[in-house]
């Protein structure tokens, strides 16, 4: 019962005890106070973890693979531990160690981050959130009951039939709270009931919102679910935010994206009551009563201002009272002068405040019409929504209903003027125009500047209308130009990308009219966030009306933004069908280029053999196919799988190899490129002379108009700091905080890893122990949340040595031996013979058993003996003088 009492309190605290942190800083008189303590606020937290546990301090240690004195001293605050630690700590107790990050930050005081660069670009908190519909009409008690189960639960459910304004009550209130929730308001359609659509899947729905946090892909899990589900409650226990889940099928849909701890809240809607989320209040939501949806019809016809008059007992902020109920008693105008159709027209829209609107928009764009034509025009339709749409359609001139119908074959949330030029084949400016006539017949919505959406049911109506008037041969038409205009936006925006050897050419459809203007890759990167929804619902489209050549473009110009925001899940199963789509169109160069980007997916998901099968099926079609860029592209990334595997020495010959072949080919970006990645190679090879030389000429080669943040620069600019770190330690700081601030300008955590890791290498080198212990340290914190092993084992060596240097044998030692099982369980030979180098040195420098110390130098040299000549020089020296002696190890 302890450990489960235990377990729930620090579920339930984690995020108040960070966030009394964070806030407990002292102000002049302020008495001192524990909590205001980082360190023994981490220490608190940890006796937390031991009550989890449930273990006695031996036990925990020996669990955590730590020893029992040094526990000791964490629990007790009298040291802060390394992050690794804690993490190890977290893992014996069987607890998520990332909501502690923060606290361990603030605690450990750990090296401050560079000076920004002055290309910093730095964005408000995410607000998703749809406009405020500013007639909001009634609902009171409704607004005031959720409100209140806000305060309460966090998390309420809105339910009720279709049209009748749950959504809007919901954003209503969201714009109400987002001043008491600063720190994100988000917005997702689940789309559980949009007609031509499934709804939204748990899966991209959390890396929706993971990314909306600014979460970078690498710290995303590519797993289950339930591992993004853990991820997305860490992150909201962390933050004060307020969520918007729209049009939820059931409990069973939204469960996956409920938060967990912390003071965030959560506001579903959904037709259907979630009657499995037992502890989520409702609000169930019937249609308007007579009075309110008087005032809006009201409101929405433009004859009852805002702030005009009320009837007696209205409430002046909701338009809700207890009046008599009549449109006469609410305005002047034409609803005054004729009652009785005024309540004829209340009657046909059903009360629902959806229909209301459509009809006073019509009133209101209509001044010479009396309500009774309005009313005459209403009953021409069937349904309450039909009626109301039809009607409002039927007032637009011959090319505005056509765009509408038109609209009706997208299955995205939202889209511009662009995309709608192109579906109508018209120029952006008409297409503008004609949206803003939609908007103002309230058959679109505008939820942010320049972006526009249509209603479930409105949209439904549009995707009817196009069936019942338009031939097939016109909506196939209109379809290619929707697919033909995605492939060439994203072609445009991933030219915006400072990560290719030159612009990818589009070899399919015809170009549209106009395009959004990419000036850099912020706008291609905030185009591809916006769009994400309708990219995958165009690549859909391809797949299922078998136009494969748009099924094999379309991800090539999608894959750098989808690698680096939103994660490999989805990279591998657009490359997965892409490659079905080059399979049946049978050409040899396109087909190897849809292997080599299964293998790149395959290769960034850790799944190393597929991989590599997908290269060499890559690799053998380019020995028919005339492809030199292809051919070198493909040889980069043999190159990153080898290094990954453990081999050295052929990694250096593909890089060689693919700067010959760019440079053949007229693309220098690609040379420098693979002459960067060379430099690193020769680095670990220990070969220091050669790799300055060649990281220096791959900086002159970018040239002065590079973006420093193209991985052939950050990569040049790493390699030269680690390399002179011994002899110019000033140059090698300068250029590591250059590559440290550009990776984090950049967002990418691998980059930030791993320019931490290497700073904390060139500050040992140059004998700032505390400091370079800290680099790494925060290195490690980051590899922690990115969850990938495969990085993790380039950076343990370097950490072990530097606790060797700095001090601290059995920090070094643990590492070490992490390193060595970590090598075994991913065959890296390389890793795992300096492994056993690096236990032998600790163990010879702390006076240890001769006989150990032999038989881990034994079992180096025995692996290093398999390695190639070049390979073992930066393996063990000790081994190398062996080898070069013509020592054999079974002797």
């Amino acid at each position: 019962m302890l450990g489960q009492k235990s377990a729930a309190a620090w579920d339930s605290e984690v995020a108040r005890v960070d966030s009394e942190g964070r806030g407990a800083g002292r102000g002049p008189g302020r008495p001192a106070s524990p909590i205001g303590d980082p360190a023994e606020a981490l220490a608190v937290r940890l006796r937390g973890l031991q009550d989890v546990s449930t273990l006695g301090v031996r036990a925990l240690a020996r669990d955590a693979g730590l020893s029992s004195s040094s526990v000791s001293r964490y629990l007790a605050g009298q040291t802060v531990p390394p992050w690794p630690a804690v993490v190890a700590l977290c893992r014996a107790a069987k607890r998520d160690p990332r909501p502690l990050r923060p606290l361990w930050e603030r605690a450990s005081n750990p090296l401050p981050a560079p000076p920004k660069s002055s290309r910093q670009v730095h964005f408000p908190p995410r607000n998703d959130l749809p406009r405020d519909v500013p007639d909001f009409t009634g609902r009171r008690a409704e607004l005031a009951a959720l409100l209140a189960a806000v305060e309460e639960q966090r998390i309420v459910a809105v339910d009720g039939m279709a049209g009748v304004g749950k959504s809007c009550l919901a954003v209503h209130a969201a714009h109400q709270l987002a001043a008491d929730y600063p720190d994100a308001q988000l917005y997702v359609d689940l789309h559980g009931f949009t007609a031509g659509r499934e709804p939204l899947g748990a899966d991209p729905a959390l890396r929706s919102l993971l990314t909306a946090l600014d979460v970078p892909s690498e710290k995303v899990p590519q797993g289950s679910v339930e591992e993004l589900s853990a991820c997305w409650r860490s992150e909201l226990a962390r933050r004060r935010a307020v969520v918007v889940l729209d049009n939820a099928v059931d409990a069973e849909h939204v469960r996956p994206l409920l938060p967990g701890a912390g003071a965030s809240v959560v506001l579903i809607t959904s037709r259907n009551r979630l009657v499995g989320l037992e502890e989520v209040p409702p609000v169930s939501l019937d249609v308007l009563s007579a009075e309110e949806s008087a005032e809006l019809l009201a409101r929405a016809s433009g004859e009852a201002a805002a702030g005009a008059p009320t009837a007696p007992g209205a409430h002046a902020d909701t338009g809700t009272g207890t009046g008599t109920g009549t449109v006469a008693g609410r305005a002047a105008g034409r609803l005054a002068r004729d009652p009785e159709a005024a309540a004829e027209v209340l009657r046909l829209c059903g009360n629902l405040p959806l229909a209301l609107r459509l009809a006073g928009a019509r009133l209101r764009h209509r001044p010479g019409w009396t309500v009774g034509i309005l009313v005459e025009r209403m009953a021409e339709g069937a349904s309450e929504f039909d009626t109301a749409f039809a009607m409002s359609v039927r007032q637009l001139d011959r090319a505005q209903a056509r765009l509408f119908r038109l609209l009706g074959l997208l299955s995205g949330t939202s889209f511009d003027e662009f995309l709608a030029a192109a579906l109508a084949d018209v120029s952006p400016r008409t297409a503008r125009a004609m949206l803003e006539d939609l908007l103002d017949a309230h058959l679109v919505e505008q939820p942010a500047a320049g972006r526009y959406r249509m209603h479930d049911l409105v949209h439904q109506h549009a995707r009817k209308a196009l069936e019942q008037q338009d031939a097939e041969a016109e909506r196939k038409r209109a379809l290619e130009r929707l697919l033909d205009y995605y492939v060439h936006a994203a072609a445009a925006a991933d030219a915006a990308m400072p990560f290719l050897a030159r612009p990818r050419g589009v070899s399919v459809g015809n170009a549209p009219a106009g395009l959004p203007d990419f000036a850099d890759k912020h706008a291609a990167f905030a185009w591809y966030s916006i769009e994400y929804e309708n990219l995958i619902g165009a690549f859909e489209a391809a797949i299922a009306v078998g136009a494969d050549d748009h099924a094999c473009e379309l991800p090539r110009f999608m894959r750098a933004y989808f690698a680096r925001r939103c994660g490999t899940t989805h990279l591998n199963a657009l490359f997965e069908r892409s490659l079905v789509a080059a399979k049946r169109l049978g050409d040899p160069l396109r087909l190897a280029e849809a292997h080599s980007d299964l293998g790149f997916a395959r290769y960034n998901a850790g799944r190393m053999a597929e991989a590599g099968a997908q290269y060499e099926a890559a690799d053998t079609l380019l020995e028919t196919a005339d492809g030199g860029e292809v051919r070198a592209e493909l040889m980069m990334r043999r190159a990153y799988l080898r290094w990954d595997e453990g081999d050295v020495d052929q990694p250096l010959r593909l890089f060689r190899q693919a700067g010959r072949l760019y440079a053949d080919a007229d693309l220098p970006a690609g040379a420098v490129h693979a002459t960067a990645d060379e430099a690193w190679a020769m680095l670990q090879l220990g070969r220091r002379g050669e790799a300055v030389r060649l990281a220096r000429k791959a900086l002159a080669g970018s040239g002065a108009d590079a973006d420093p943040s193209w991985p052939p620069t950050l990569t040049a600019r790493i390699t030269l700091g680690v390399a002179i770190a011994p002899y110019e330690p000033e140059e090698a700081a300068r250029h590591l905080r250059e590559a440290l601030a550009l990776a984090r300008e950049d967002g990418h955590t691998h980059n930030e890893a791993w320019c931490l890791n290497c700073l904390g290498v060139a500050l040992r080198h140059m004998g700032r122990y505390e400091e370079a212990l800290a680099s790494h340290e925060q290195a490690f914190a980051l590899l922690e949340e990115l969850f990938e092993e495969h990085w993790k084992i380039h950076f343990l060596d370097s950490y072990a040595e530097t606790c060797r240097y700095a001090g601290r044998p059995e920090q070094a030692l643990a590492l070490h031996q992490e390193a060595l099982t970590l090598a075994r369980r991913l065959g890296n030979r390389h890793k795992e013979a300096l492994a056993h180098e690096g236990i032998a040195a600790v163990l010879a420098d702390q006076g240890g058993d001769g006989m150990v110390v032999a038989e881990h130098r034994d079992e180096a040299w025995k692996i290093a003996w398999d390695l190639p000549p070049m390979a073992t020089e930066a393996v063990v020296p000790a081994t190398a003088t062996r080898r070069r002696a013509g020592s054999d190890p079974d002797r």
